[in-house]
């Protein structure tokens, strides 16, 4: 794996954010993306603060991107047409931080929380670190 190669850290028990992955893991076409839950190995080594934990994280290099900032990066990073969704990065951080904390906050009770973490299918197996 490249140094610089960008690493999603998402819920493993969210069915939401599994959700987003497997999204991610069907439109990866330049294989960009690494992915790892935070509740395995290499997301337990994140040093994140305690707002973090529970958050949508980004690593880009030595850059880490939370919420909705990590979110719009990733679109960025993706392409194929999905980076007209990084403009907006423009709305103010405190304005797209409440709503993704509003969702955030009901993921569980909207979409779900798995007993387990979520495993993908063993074709996609070297795209997630552990």
């Amino acid at each position: 794996m490249k140094k610089n190669t960008p690493i999603i850290y998402f819920d493993g028990e969210c069915a939401l954010c599994t959700g987003v992955v497997q999204f991610l893991l069907k439109r990866d076409t330049k294989n960009i993306f690494r992915f790892a839950s935070l509740q395995g190995k290499a997301g337990r080594n994140l040093f994140l603060s305690d707002d973090e934990k529970d958050s949508f994280i980004l690593a880009e290099g030595d850059k880490i991107y939370s919420r909705s900032t990590g979110a719009l990066n990733m679109f960025r990073l993706l392409g194929h047409g999905w980076q007209i969704m990084y403009l907006f990065i423009f709305i103010p951080k405190s304005i797209r931080d409440g709503v993704y904390n509003f969702i955030s906050k009901n993921r569980y009770k909207w979409f779900g929380k798995r007993e387990t973490c979520w495993m993908p299918d063993a074709k996609w197996s070297e795209k997630f670190l552990e």
